[in-house]
This record gives C-alpha cells, sequence and structure tokens, in this order.
C-alpha cells in the first residue's frame, strides 16, 4: 500500500469535527471509586482529549442509589456524587446511562456479568420514574443546570439482548418514554436518547418482541457476509414508536461493532468478522435513515464500538487494534457526533478479573496504567486539527485553525486483511497471524507553502515502537510484573520513535519512507497545541 498526499498548507479546508474523543466507554461506575481507574483516566483525558465518559452499572446495588424499607423508597446519591465530582475535576463529563435496575426495583436479579447486574426492566415504572427524576433533580442542584444540560441521558444498555433486558421491545419502549419524560420534568432542554441497542444485523432475529435465536443460523450460511443487508436493531421502530408518542429523541444511539455474535440454530456460538470498512458502511446507513426520519435533528451517538465486543479478545492488545482504531475513524469522519470506543481501561470486571497482564481487555490502557497501542491511536487522532485539507487513502492532512499548524496521519492497513482484525481468543494465534499479513508500502507526502525551515515531528507507532505487548515480552513476560517492572513498561510504551524533519528554504516539506503493515504515522508542525483541536461538545 503506497500512501500519497500532495498538499498546498495555504489550500483551503473543511471543519473536520473530533468525533472520534467526544466520548470513551468504562465498564461500571463503581470501578470509577478506584484510585487506578481515576489516574488512567487522567492520562486519557489529558493525552487523547476525551470530553465524556459512559459506563454501566450507575444504579446497580452497589452504588447504593435506591433501596425500599416497608416497601417506601429510599434514595442515596453519595456515592455518585463521589464519582460525579472527580470526573468533572479531571475535565470529562459524563455520558449518563440510566440503568440497570436497582435489585429492589428488578423484575429479575443477577441476570449478566461477574458483578451480576439486574438486566431486567423495573417492577414499577411510577418508582422508577421517580428514581430518575430525583437523581437529575440532585445533579442540577450540585452542578447547576447550566452545566447539566451539557450532559446526554441514553436509556439502558442494548435492551434488544437478553442478559441486558429480560423484557420485550414494547416493554423497552415503555421503558424510554417514562424515563425521558422524568429527565424532560427536571429540564425539557436536557438530552435524552436510545435505544442504545446492539448490534447491525441482516436477517430477521429481533424483527419481533424478543429475539428469535432460530434466525441467526441463515446469516452463518451466507456465502458472503458484506453481501448482507446489515441494519441497526429496533431504530426505525424505535424512531416509529417516539413519533406516535411523541417522546422525545434528542439523539440517537446503537453500538456498530463491526462483527456477528451469532447462533447457528443448534446453539452453538459462532464469531464471524465483517468487512474491514463495516464501520463506515453502518455509519453512513445510520446517518441516512435518521436523516430521512422525523428526528432528523437529532445527534447520532455510537456510544459503543470496538474491534470486538468481548473483553477477552487478544487482538485488543496488539498493533491492529490501534490501525483500525484510525482506519475506521478518519472514514467516518463528518457522518457521526461520536463513535466511542469500549473502553479506556482494563480495570474492567464484566468477565471478572484479567488473570494475566495482557489478557485481551477491551481497555487502551492495561490494568497497570500501560498504554496499549490504541491509546496511542486515539492520542495521534487528537494531535489532528479542526480543518480537512486532504483525505487520501491511507491518511489525512489537517490545519488547526487557531495557529495554522498542520499536521498528516498516515495508517497502512494492509490489502491482504480484508476483514476488521479477527478475533484471537484463548491464544494470541490469530492475532498473531493478522499481525504478520502484509507488505511494506511507501509513505510519499509532500507539503508545500509553508514558512522557510519549518520544523515538523515525525512520530512512528509500529511493531517495536508505542508496542507494550512487544515491550513486555521483550521483557521476558513477566507475570505478574514487579513494582520497578511495571514503571520501567509504563515509561517505554509511552516513548516512542520520533525525529524532526524541516522543510526547505523555498517551504516545501518533502516526506519519502517505507511504512510497514499496520504502522501510524503522526507527522506535526512542532507549533500545534494540545490533543483535539476540534473542541465543540455538541452543547
Amino acid at each position: 500500500m503506497n500512501i500519497i498526499a500532495r498538499v498546498d498548507a495555504e489550500s483551503p479546508g473543511t471543519p473536520l469535527a473530533h468525533f472520534w474523543n467526544l466520548c470513551v466507554g468504562a465498564g461500571r461506575a463503581n470501578e470509577g471509586l478506584r484510585a487506578g481507574w481515576l489516574e488512567q483516566l487522567d492520562m486519557a483525558v489529558r493525552s487523547c482529549g476525551f470530553r465524556y465518559i459512559r459506563f454501566h452499572g450507575l444504579l446497580h446495588d452497589d452504588m447504593f442509589v435506591y433501596r425500599e424499607e416497608d416497601g417506601r423508597p429510599v434514595h442515596n446519591f453519595q456515592y455518585v456524587d463521589e464519582l460525579f465530582d472527580r470526573l468533572l475535576d479531571l475535565g470529562i463529563r459524563p455520558f449518563v446511562e440510566l440503568g440497570f435496575s436497582p435489585g429492589d426495583l428488578a423484575t429479575e436479579r443477577d441476570t449478566v456479568f461477574w458483578w451480576r447486574a439486574n438486566g431486567s426492566p423495573p417492577a414499577d415504572l411510577g418508582k422508577w420514574s421517580d428514581l430518575v427524576e430525583a437523581l437529575v433533580r440532585h445533579w442540577a442542584d450540585r452542578y447547576g443546570t447550566d452545566e447539566v444540560r451539557h450532559w446526554y441521558f441514553e436509556v439502558w444498555n442494548e435492551p434488544n439482548l437478553r442478559p441486558f433486558f429480560h423484557g420485550t421491545r414494547s416493554q423497552y419502549f415503555a421503558l424510554y418514554t417514562a424515563t425521558a419524560a422524568a429527565v424532560k420534568r427536571v429540564d425539557p432542554a436536557l438530552r435524552v436518547g436510545g435505544p442504545a441497542t446492539s448490534n447491525f444485523v441482516p436477517d430477521g432475529r429481533f424483527a419481533g418482541e424478543v429475539e428469535d435465536l432460530t434466525r441467526h443460523a441463515q446469516t452463518i450460511a451466507a456465502p458472503d457476509l458484506d453481501a448482507l443487508d446489515w441494519a441497526p436493531v429496533w431504530l426505525t421502530e424505535f424512531l416509529d414508536h417516539c413519533r406516535r408518542t411523541g417522546a422525545p429523541v434528542d439523539f440517537v444511539s446503537v453500538h456498530p461493532y463491526p462483527t456477528d455474535w451469532a447462533l447457528d440454530g443448534l446453539g452453538r456460538s459462532v464469531k464471524l468478522t465483517r468487512h474491514a470498512d463495516a464501520t463506515r458502511r453502518d455509519i453512513e446507513l445510520l446517518r441516512r435513515t435518521v436523516d430521512a426520519s422525523p428526528f432528523a435533528a437529532a445527534e447520532i451517538h455510537l456510544t459503543e464500538w470496538s474491534s470486538s465486543p468481548s473483553p477477552r479478545d487478544h487482538t485488543h492488545d496488539h498493533l491492529q487494534a490501534a490501525t483500525y482504531v484510525v482506519k475506521a475513524n478518519l472514514e467516518s469522519a463528518g457522518l457521526v457526533d461520536s463513535l466511542s470506543y469500549w473502553a479506556f481501561t482494563d480495570v474492567f470486571e464484566e468477565a471478572g478479573a484479567g488473570d494475566t497482564v495482557f489478557h485481551g481487555g477491551f481497555g487502551m490502557i492495561n490494568f497497570q496504567g500501560v498504554p496499549k497501542p490504541a491509546f496511542h491511536a486515539y492520542r495521534f487522532l487528537g494531535s489532528l486539527g479542526d480543518q480537512l485539507l486532504a483525505r487520501v487513502p491511507g491518511a489525512v492532512v489537517t490545519r488547526e485553525g487557531d495557529s495554522g499548524a498542520l499536521a498528516v496521519l498516515a495508517y497502512h492497513y494492509p490489502s491482504e486483511v480484508t476483514t476488521a482484525p479477527p478475533a484471537s481468543f484463548g491464544d494470541r494465534a490469530v492475532a498473531e497471524r493478522t499481525l504478520a499479513a502484509g507488505s511494506p508500502g511507501r509513505l510519499d507526502i509532500t507539503l508545500t507553502g509553508l514558512p522557510a525551515r519549518t520544523a515538523f515531528t515525525v512520530e512512528v507507532l509500529d511493531h517495536e515502537s508505542g508496542n507494550a505487548l512487544a515491550l513486555w515480552r521483550a521483557m521476558g513476560s513477566p507475570d505478574p510484573l514487579g513494582r520497578e517492572q511495571a514503571r520501567r513498561l509504563r515509561s517505554d510504551s509511552q516513548t516512542l520513535k520520533r525525529h524532526t524533519v524541516h522543510a526547505s528554504a523555498d517551504g516545501e516539506l518533502r516526506i519519502d519512507q517505507v511504512i510497514a503493515p499496520w504502522s501510524v504515522v503522526l507527522v506535526r508542525e512542532e507549533r500545534t497545541s494540545g490533543p483535539g483541536g476540534a473542541r465543540a461538545d455538541g452543547g
């Protein structure tokens, strides 16, 4: 793959919103009360510019928000206050996911995750609505209405999947309507949305009130996954329900993982990975669907996304995860308001604790605070400007509006890998084969119209640079890490290959170098300010 761009620094640009770092995910609210989690979030905010954070379990029993005494609701918001105070102090706002049910309100308990989330409809929508209204009103009083108007309120998580919602589609729509009304009673300007469904599917498994598992088999049997018509789950039905009932939709949310965890009709799970362009294609369809709906003005937030929806996929630890992050985000720019990476940290306990230092966790930072390649992908993205000058296969060239500084971000996603990075379970065999695929290409970038001798920093993320897993292996794969080993690995994984280049006396910069498969290269004018050139938060 050869990446070629010729760009005049003075050419007009188009707006480039940094939708990739508007929001980032985390496991559950209670994990945010830990020192390590907060330290890692601080690093992610400072280095990558994340502006909102979303997590499950805000109303779970380990946050103690709700209990009943003799049938009388008792509210306790102290743990939530502790968490939200610290988030705001770090410079990041909550993207509030309202779920799951507190135990004393749940129709069923312990439906999902190691931490036993109550993925069931509330037994009493009146008590649920009172809880939501009281909590949102508490936030407005504590932080001020102007602040809370910047937040987002999402109703539930993936209600189409039975572990997360032991109910029907109609029950979710009723829950959404009641919850949205409760939020709006506090302030009509607050932003509420849904349906937060997973995933895009090409068959009728979610056409009814509950998932029809027999419909999975036809997808598994398809000779070409990418020839099928993939569509978001429940979205048209949700928008139609809101149109008919008058329920508000300030934003639409879905989860577009480029995978399909399907059943073969005999109860056996088959994990399918779709085309490398699946994320962009799904987002384009989503954009068209919302534009054609009565809610065309609604924002679009993809509140979970990664190369796969598994917290034990070794691919998450590898370089190709980072390359895919850059590819999917740059190709999808301008279509939606956020694409939220799931998740920022391996302090994450849906399946319990990871058994090893690198266990394929979702996090862009491992449990010990070591940044993985995906962290650097987001750091690179955050270094781009807010004006797009050029987009070519494998690269973009941007300019920062305030300073005029240029940045180039290039990535080599090898054409030999036609899918998103395949998941790697049990061991790293699939991840290692994927990483070995592809042939070197050339990075050929020419920038003109620059001040004479302008200095640029070239930073490279590749197999040896910024690759925490490779660095750990070079240490002898110590597990567990000693204290000094952990300190050294944290430091070494943040020290990438860098060198400085200069424009010529007549203001031309030429970069012509080999780019290895899966490598990501950032070329940044040295006067560029910190991460996240485009800072609009939709509020």
